[in-house]
């Protein structure tokens, strides 16, 4: 392994611990030597890695003792309650809001905490135009004909061998690409369910998750879900007389940023194919884990092909492209169908340029540059929050993703906030949007998905100020 990866995944998961609390305030960190024997390094890169996290405030060193863990300003915030929405599917949609809060986007007077997507600046915008170039010369017809109804062999096949890293073991054949993961949710809604259909999500969930299910008639039942762990497996158990389909994101989903243990996937796995309840999980979060090693998804324990497994590029590489994929399982004929009723084809281009772009090793390293920025930009975000909002604030700790989630005192209306916040030209997520019940009115969801600087943390300042008028 490369000596400047491997320090920086070392230091990383030393992180990753200290976020999630593993390891709290003052405890000591094993000494050079240790570390060296632990994961077989040179002196030199022990010492880089404690550096490391030196200079992201991480840590104390104390001559003659060691190491130790600094980070106090993350342990003075308390993780966000345990959702508790209602057991009864409700639809109380909050379009207006919604429409309000995206209204903003691509707009750059203001500062985006409410978008879910990394910034440009974070993105290999040149490298990409350049294989756009390319695609353009390389496809028949310059990319003007209709691609293949499953997509581009290439950019499946590419997946397929990436699916090897969490343990799904995909084929090319097993794939079918689609124009983003949104598109891939649709087809998988349309094809598995009708009108009047249950369908159990985590709460809170992604605005865009909810919109879709209601537009297609289905009810939502919102299920508990916790900010470290996700779903409750027990409220999923009570639910399954209820259910018609089920669709989570297990892998650090939007806005609390949790991470399913594998137990968990596992044992959700077995237990709707027990039933015959069809599981959408939606992975693309998944390449975004801040620790030493991709988490594995559901579809990793999938023996009957009862996991719809779908994932797209839009939140690591290219939201523009809208390249996203589905490997379907048991329900591929059904899924085709229904793209080749709504869709036809994949744009040729796009597939092939993120295909080629995949396949020169160049995502992977982009990934490993990214995935360092978020959870540096989270450890930074989170300083900012303690340091500038009310006392009795709590926010989530994502092990990966673009989201924090940050809970409130009960008192104020974030959606209020927002109102005040668009004068100073901020942007938030209200909590509100992520349900379709009268909850997390007290919440919401900031993107750290902005380069960090001093107008970053000026606008973290301002926003705390203006919770504190309430």
């Amino acid at each position: 392994m490369n000596r400047e990866f491997l320090y920086n995944e070392i230091a990383n998961g030393i992180a990753n611990q200290i976020t999630a609390g593993v390891l709290k305030t003052g405890d000591k960190l094993p000494s050079v030597r240790m570390l060296c024997r632990e994961h077989s390094i040179s002196m030199n890169t022990a010492k880089r890695v404690f550096l490391e996290l030196e200079a992201q405030s991480m840590i104390d060193s104390k001559p003659q003792s060691g190491y130790f863990v600094s980070w106090g300003s993350h342990a003075k915030l308390a993780l966000p309650e345990v959702s508790q929405p209602s057991s009864v599917a409700r639809f109380q949609e909050p379009d207006e809001l919604i429409n309000k809060v995206y209204a903003n986007m691509g707009n750059d007077d203001f500062t985006l905490f409410s978008i879910g997507v990394p910034s440009p600046e974070l993105l290999p915008t040149a490298k990409l135009r350049k294989e756009i170039i390319t695609a353009t010369r390389e496809l028949k017809g310059g990319g003007m004909a209709y691609e293949l109804l499953q997509g581009n062999v290439k950019l499946r096949r590419m997946i397929a061998i990436r699916s090897l890293g969490w343990g799904g073991n995909l084929h090319e054949n097993d794939l079918i690409t689609t124009n983003g993961a949104m598109n891939a949710l649709a087809f998988c809604l349309m094809a598995l369910g009708k009108p009047g259909d249950t369908i159990a999500m985590e709460s809170p969930c992604f605005p865009g998750t909810l919109q879709l299910a209601i537009s297609l008639g289905f009810k939502v039942l919102e299920l508990p879900t916790h900010p470290v762990t996700g779903l409750e497996m027990e409220a999923l158990k009570e639910a399954i007389p209820k259910i018609d389909l089920c669709l989570l994101v297990p892998n650090f989903n939007t806005p609390l940023g949790s991470c399913m243990p594998e137990a968990n996937k596992k044992e959700i796995v077995a237990l709707l194919s027990k039933h015959q309840i069809p599981l959408i999980e939606d992975d693309i979060y998944g390449d975004l884990y801040f620790g030493t090693q991709r988490p594995k998804c559901c579809k990793s324990f999938d023996k009957e092909g009862n996991v719809l497994w779908c994932g797209s590029v839009s939140k690591t590489l290219a939201p523009g492209y809208r390249v996203g994929w589905v490997a379907p399982g048991k329900y591929k004929d059904k899924l085709l169908k229904m793209k080749l009723v709504h869709s036809i084809s994949s744009p040729a281009i796009a597939q092939e340029a993120v295909a080629n772009f995949l396949n020169s090793g160049k995502y992977e390293s982009h990934l490993r540059q990214l995935r360092r920025t978020l959870q540096d930009n989270t450890q930074k975000y989170v300083q900012a929050i303690a340091r500038h909002f009310p006392e009795g604030t709590k926010t989530s700790r994502p092990q990966g993703g673009l989201s924090i989630w940050v809970e409130l005192d009960k008192g104020i209306d974030t959606a209020k906030l927002y109102d005040r916040a668009i004068q100073h030209q901020i942007s938030i997520a209200p909590g509100r949007m992520f349900t379709l019940q009268d909850q997390f009115e007290n919440c919401m969801r900031l993107c750290v998905g902005l380069p960090w600087s001093g107008q970053i943390e000026t606008q973290l300042k301002k926003l705390g100020s203006l919770v504190k008028t309430f």
